[in-house]
């Protein structure tokens, strides 16, 4: 009775804000800044419906997967009807709740397209991932998940632990669609990556872990979001270009920022803002499109 409570009082004040912002009008994305319309891979749910849009709109971003606990499915699903076309919205849940695989799979017959991103303070190979990624193979969704090998302030603890050992995962689980993110996906691109920081800086050692994985295995994608996605492509910045070409097919631009006006005002930098301006400057035009644009419309 009393989540019941909640999710109807979240989703009458979800209701009543979107109501305020739809009076006033929305604009929408200038496509034309990127060149073509992009589509961000990593968009967590803000705490009220314009702060979604009016960062998509400020980063030139046309359409967005919305990351949202499961219990936060009422506002989600308002922001959606709001602004047809702009979103779609993956689910996401503490793996050590017994009943997550259960409330999982209610949200996708409720409209979820994904599972993620999935942070809990376990084992990327531990039994409760594996019935997730059973469960995203039985459902046909792909399934977003935070590798962080190092405790860090603005998030503290590990989470999916064991990242060089994930090729297991990725040969028991072929059907189920793995999306890689954060700073342990990001940092082990260089083989010389020993898991004492979360960005690492300075040229990369080819044969890193993430780098094998994503030529070896058809159902390893990447989100290059997040301050993660941004240190590698910055850090080595020819290493990079040759990592976005070989893998053009397999990477997705995602903003994973806190900025609220997606120009970086009150935190001084727009994540989405810098990860475009790089991935523009290191990718072909052709590259470009596909990592901001097609890679995501063809997995969702």
């Amino acid at each position: 009775m009393a989540r019941d409570a909640i999710n109807r009082r979240q989703f009458l004040q979800a209701a009543m804000a979107i109501a305020a912002v739809q009076r006033t009008g929305a604009q929408g994305a200038d496509a034309s800044e990127w060149g073509g319309p992009v589509l961000d891979i990593h968009l967590h749910l803000r705490s009220t419906p314009d702060g979604n849009i009016n960062h998509m709109n400020g980063a030139g971003v046309a359409k967005a997967v919305l990351l949202a606990g499961v219990n936060a499915e009422a506002p989600a699903k308002a922001v959606e009807a709001a602004y047809p076309g702009r979103f779609v919205r993956f689910a996401s849940i503490d793996v050590t709740q017994p009943d997550a695989t259960e409330r999982l799979r209610a949200a996708v017959k409720n409209g979820a397209v994904g599972f993620g991103e999935i942070k809990s303070q376990v084992q990327a190979a531990g039994p409760e991932m594996q019935r997730l990624y059973a469960l995203a193979a039985e459902l046909g969704v792909p399934i977003t998940i935070h590798f962080q090998e190092v405790s860090q302030p603005g998030s503290q603890g590990t989470f999916n632990r064991g990242l060089k050992q994930f090729d297991a995962m990725l040969k028991a689980f072929p059907r189920t669609k793995f999306i890689g993110h954060a700073d342990a996906f990001w940092a082990n691109v260089s083989a010389d990556y020993a898991e004492d920081t979360s960005y690492p800086k300075g040229p990369i050692k080819p044969g890193g872990a993430t780098d094998r994985f994503l030529t070896e295995y058809p159902n390893l994608f990447a989100d290059l979001s997040a301050n993660s996605g941004n240190n590698f492509l910055t850090r080595d910045p020819d290493f990079a270009a040759g990592f976005l070409e070989r893998h053009q097919d397999k990477l997705m631009f995602g903003s994973d920022c806190g900025c609220p006006d997606g120009r970086g005002g009150a935190t001084g930098r727009c994540i989405a803002r810098a990860t475009l301006t790089a991935l523009k400057k290191l990718a072909s035009p052709a590259v470009f499109r596909k990592i901001t644009w097609t890679n995501a419309n063809g997995l969702l």
